[in-house]
């Protein structure tokens, strides 16, 4: 039996004779394995429940589902050899690889504070290794968090520094194709006194820089508890937003689970002709394979459109 039978099977045996015709077929709905319309990208421990913990082998059942792209926070910490067995499994299964971590800080406020020759080598040699990272997976985009506030410095030099030494990354990434994508935090509940917390303020960092290799990272998960007016602000930064990621409000799990329309955001996206990935950032809100269930009819229900 395949993977695509074994979770069809599941969901058969999970809901007989306790389903509605109506609920059966959405949960049969959720292993279809037609490719969605968006490429959303869950990450490892998202489906362990269905594919066990075996990196490919969670990556394999992802593609059966449906998905096309993934994203892997921790990937420079995994070995090389994994990062390589990652690498080989997206190439096999033709899926995009979204974003890891690289540079990131959510308290420190030296990237705002020092732009000192010393520091900014230390910026350069950062990136190289991460460039390393990028190429044993393919991946075209990785995010970035500059930092906390520094609040004995007027913010317009706090802009002025990060701006700077995001140049210096830039520099290093221009010529390799990687886009660092700069994500703005919420303050109001997980990352108060990061520096950057809104997409206007990202997008305006992004147009001083002047880079293809500095862009903005939406995560509306992040941007609803903050900012709200989503798609006015997708819209308005669009030229020089590359990354999308999402997480319903509250509880950041699955879209349908929180307040916000992702149908229409993700109609809206699609209208727009946006090719990039969706990465789900977020986590199950039910657990074991049920949850792993739920949460893949949830992604057939908002691409329905």
């Amino acid at each position: 039996m395949d993977r695509r039978q074994f979770i069809a099977s599941g969901i058969a045996a999970g809901v007989a004779g306790a389903a509605t015709s109506t609920g059966m077929a959405q949960e049969m709905r959720a292993s279809s394995g037609e490719p969605f319309k968006l490429k959303y990208a869950p990450h490892f421990g998202m489906f362990k429940h269905h594919a066990g913990n075996g990196l490919v082998d969670q990556l394999k059942f992802a593609h059966d589902q449906g998905f096309r792209a993934w994203e892997d926070n921790r990937l420079p910490k995994r070995s090389v050899d994994d990062q390589k067995k990652i690498g080989k499994a997206l190439a096999d299964l033709n899926m995009t690889m979204g974003v890891f971590v690289s540079w990131a800080s959510f308290n420190d406020p030296k990237i705002v504070t020092n732009t000192s020759k010393g520091f900014q080598d230390e910026l350069r040699k950062s990136m190289t290794g991460y460039l390393e990272v990028a190429k044993r997976v393919g991946a075209r985009w990785t995010t970035v968090v500059p930092g906390g506030v520094n609040n004995r410095l007027d913010p317009y030099y706090q802009f002025a520094n990060v701006v700077e030494n995001l140049k210096v990354m830039a520099g290093v990434c221009e010529p390799a194709g990687l886009v660092m994508v700069l994500e703005p935090l919420n303050w109001y509940r997980n990352h108060a006194g990061c520096w950057l917390r809104g997409v206007p303020q990202a997008y305006a960092v992004c147009k001083a820089v002047g880079s293809p290799s500095c862009k903005v990272l939406n995560d509306l998960y992040h941007q609803q508890i903050d900012i709200g007016n989503l798609i006015p602000n997708l819209d308005a930064a669009w030229s020089e937003t590359a990354y999308i990621q999402v997480g319903d409000n509250p509880g950041r799990k699955e879209p349908t689970t929180g307040e916000i329309n992702y149908k229409n955001i993700f109609k809206h996206l699609h209208k727009k002709g946006y090719t990039g990935v969706v990465g789900m950032e977020h986590g199950n809100a039910r657990p074991g394979k049920e949850g792993e269930r739920a949460l893949i009819a949830a992604y057939r229900e908002v691409d329905n459109f």
